[in-house]
């Protein structure tokens, strides 16, 4: 008895797999990018961050994560499934949602007590208050992608070979991974050999630890 053996259906393509998939990179860079400046602004102005701060920006990368994973698969696969999709931005869901949460409760003092703005203004604006509007517009344009995922699923995206989609895909998974060591090594050098970071951070805790043992 033979088998018939069926020829493989072609992945279909389309603009709005690309367009899904650009979205990815664009949402992984832009979250890094925020978070990268967190680690280096309070360096360059010689303030740490307060804990509330180190707190938002490892949501930032969390949110970051969940874009990378759909990046990722798109550039293993040359196509990203519906419940692949359920995965990445349901993780970034979660993370602009407690991100939301953290960011609020650093801008407003009034409502639960000890907050407060932490930094320099830009534009009038704390950076908390900055970082709440963008977890609140990132909540909103999850959900959206999230609403539409079913028409982009097993679309074929050309991260195949040599190409803008394969370099942009390939940038934001390597500086994603880049900026989330830099804000660890910096909370570990804010930390130093303590368990929780101090409520009003005045210096790098790792060097005055290293200072004391040596003297």
């Amino acid at each position: 008895m033979m088998e018939s053996i069926l020829p493989e259906t072609p992945l279909e393509g389309g603009l709005l797999g690309r367009a899904q998939y650009w979205f990815a990179c664009f949402f992984a860079l832009g979250w890094t990018g925020v978070a990268g400046a967190g680690v280096l602004v309070p360096l360059v102005l010689g303030q740490p961050s307060c804990p509330l701060c180190v707190v938002q920006r490892m949501f930032m990368l969390l949110a970051a994560t969940g874009a990378a994973y759909i990046v990722r698969t798109a550039l293993r696969h040359g196509t990203v499934t519906g419940r692949d999709y359920m995965t990445g931005w349901g993780l970034a869901l979660v993370a602009v949602a407690a991100g939301s949460f953290a960011s609020w409760r650093q801008a407003v003092p009034h409502v639960l007590p000890g907050g407060g703005g932490h930094g320099r203004e830009v534009f009038g604006l704390h950076p908390d208050v900055w970082a709440w509007v963008l977890f609140q517009a990132s909540a909103v344009a999850v959900g959206v992608v999230l609403a539409s995922a079913h028409a982009t699923a097993d679309r074929a995206v050309p991260t195949a070979g040599p190409g803008p989609h394969r370099t942009a895909g390939l940038l934001a998974l390597w500086l994603l991974g880049l900026v989330t060591a830099v804000s660890a090594a910096a909370v570990f050098l804010q930390e130093g050999f303590h368990w929780f970071l101090p409520d009003d951070p005045r210096r790098y805790e790792f060097f005055h630890d290293l200072r004391t043992l040596g003297g």
